[in-house]
């Protein structure tokens, strides 16, 4: 990791307009993320997470401010050096888990001898050894999203973009799924950018945090979590872990009790 950041965004502006009328997406988000970081970025439904993310992936423009991915230690181009998962798995069904996998390394062209030895390495890693040749109606709903973030990965991205991609799996998958999450991005070694509305998931992965307010998104506060790694689901019981997500809470305005 570096000291010199690999992401830098500055007062981040986004406006949509749609039958003569504007609508304020983001209206201010700063940070600076470093090569390395999981960065989660967390606030209500609609706030604005997701636009965030698809300005950094290069789908929407932003319309104030200044984005700056990549340094002189790791030059960036989007074409290649992003990958990308969603809330839904998105996987072909008439493609097999390892063919789904390597969609993307067909899709920019690289050789697929080689794209084929490591998607089936990446398929260990996220625990889908022996099940190449399954499709993805054969797999649970987790299994589907650690296909997802294998072929997220096949073509050796510099930059991962996570889009709530647990939100729609039942509770105890959910967090067997952040296990699996961290223990993916420490041996990866990738920068992540996780988007979720979760507080105690925004903790538990993060080694930053940034907070969205209700739309239009503005951050409220960007800080890193200071919990040791490894982690384990029993820190969520700590006095530590209850402060950062007390932090989190009060940033939202949602601090006070009825």
């Amino acid at each position: 990791m570096t000291d010199e950041p690999f992401i830098r965004l500055r007062n981040v502006r986004k406006v949509y307009r749609a039958h003569g009328q504007e609508f304020l997406a983001v209206s201010d988000v700063t940070m600076d993320v470093r090569e390395g970081e999981l960065i989660s970025l967390v606030g209500p439904s609609g706030c604005g997470k997701t636009t965030v993310l698809r300005i950094l992936a290069g789908l929407h423009e932003a319309d104030g401010g200044t984005i700056q991915i990549g340094n002189a230690k790791t030059p960036f181009d989007p074409a290649r050096d992003i990958g990308m998962v969603f809330q839904q798995a998105l996987l072909l069904k008439w493609r097999t888990v390892l063919d789904n996998v390597l969609l993307p390394a067909e899709i920019v062209g690289l050789p697929m001898k080689a794209a084929r030895s490591r998607a089936r390495d990446l398929l260990n890693l996220v625990g889908l050894a022996g099940y190449e040749d399954k499709y993805p109606q054969q797999l649970s709903g987790g299994m589907q999203q650690r296909t997802a973030i294998a072929r997220a990965f096949i073509h050796d991205p510099k930059l991962i973009l996570m889009d709530e991609p647990f939100g729609a799996l039942d509770a105890l998958t959910r967090e067997q799924m952040n296990l699996e999450m961290l223990r993916i991005w420490r041996e990866s070694g990738k920068t992540i950018i996780f988007v979720t509305h979760s507080i105690q998931e925004a903790v538990f992965l993060g080694s930053h945090c940034s907070v969205l307010t209700a739309g239009p998104a503005r951050m409220a506060e960007y800080f890193p979590i200071d919990l040791p790694f490894p982690r384990a689901l029993p820190i969520k019981t700590t006095d530590e872990f209850g402060a950062y997500a007390r932090r989190i809470y009060a940033s939202l305005g949602l601090g006070a009790g009825v």
